[in-house]
């Protein structure tokens, strides 16, 4: 087995243990979310994403929150708008123009 083929596998067993936990560490957080370390810092610091510091140094996050906070700000798709714009559209033209 070649170099490059043993730490693609070893990544994915660690991406696999990683959902598998309920609090990660600052480390795993940025790991997780994809997000750089120092932009999850400013993140942090800012209370932008949800975290626990439990003695006030070390940084923890809940993984459920990460993930709600990570799919916040929905955008509709194309779809969705314009069935939103056609039941605009129907409703006001039954309301009457005056």
């Amino acid at each position: 087995m070649d170099f490059t083929n043993f730490e693609e596998r070893l990544c994915s067993i660690e991406s696999l243990l990683l959902s598998q936990k309920t609090v990660l560490n600052f480390e795993e957080g940025a790991a997780y979310t994809g997000l750089s370390k120092s932009y999850l810092y400013k993140l942090t610091s800012s209370g932008s994403v949800p975290c626990y510091k439990p003695k006030g140094k070390m940084v923890y996050f809940s993984r459920l929150e990460l993930d709600q906070w990570l799919l916040q700000n929905r955008r509709a798709t194309t779809e969705e708008i314009e069935q939103q714009a056609s039941t605009f559209v129907t409703l006001k033209g039954r309301g009457g123009e005056k």
